[in-house]
């Protein structure tokens, strides 16, 4: 990259290389879209058909699934650029790392929460859900799904290293997310009971908000750690 790039532009190059990265292996967004449509279609079938109760539990189960489809692409989020040598390269590049973690948290984010997110309304219509309950669903999803890419890329740095990593990334990243799914889905739930839903949304801002500030400056501090 040269050195006459302007930061945002080298954030830019890097949001598109890992775009353009994710394009050709499809198959892992596919996967994860469709290990969260089949684990939201799954539940409908178990309950079974009682409109009432599957509206009750769509904001729960459509979070849980959407929180699990997430974790599947988080693994490789650094782990092909650590084993090509490209991370050694970031560590070096003239912008600060915490910004270059952020390019690819958001290049994570737009290849497999914001599709998630999307896809959510299709979902919602076999849970009974109505068109204003969804509309919170799809919001609380847009907002709450960064917070998974930005809290998931710390225990992505931090298992780079580690032998069993998978394992050990979802021990580490699930405890973390349940404020989100908690709030997540606590926004749906609330508008069902007639209550407002500005507070779950605050929160929600307020936790993405710190995550911008904070998660980058810690993963970048692990990938330091593990490309010493």
């Amino acid at each position: 990259m040269s050195a006459r790039l302007s930061i945002p532009k080298v954030m830019l190059a890097i949001v598109r290389r890992d775009l353009s990265l994710a394009l050709r292996r499809k198959n892992d967004s596919l996967s994860a879209l469709f290990f969260f449509i089949v684990v939201a279609s799954l539940f409908p079938l178990g309950i079974g058909p009682e409109p009432t109760l599957l509206a009750k539990i769509a904001p729960g189960m459509l979070w849980i699934a959407a929180l699990l489809a997430a974790m599947l692409s988080l693994g490789r989020l650094f782990a092909d650029d650590f084993q090509d040598g490209t991370l050694d390269q970031l560590v070096l590049t003239a912008i600060p790392l915490p910004l270059a973690v952020l390019s690819k948290t958001a290049a994570h984010w737009i290849s497999s929460g914001l599709i998630l997110t999307i896809a959510s309304p299709i979902l919602a219509i076999q849970f009974n859900l109505d068109a204003q309950s969804t509309g919170i669903l799809v919001l609380s999803l847009l907002i709450g799904t960064p917070l998974l890419s930005l809290i998931g890329s710390i225990g992505a740095a931090l298992t780079l290293a580690t032998r069993g990593g998978g394992m050990l990334l979802s021990l580490l990243v699930l405890p973390l997310v349940i404020p989100v799914l908690i709030f997540g889905a606590g926004a749906v739930d609330a508008h069902h009971a007639g209550l407002p839903v500005d507070g779950h949304f605050y929160l929600l801002g307020a936790m993405l908000a710190i995550a911008l500030f904070f998660a980058p400056i810690a993963t970048a501090a692990s990938l330091r750690i593990a490309v010493e």
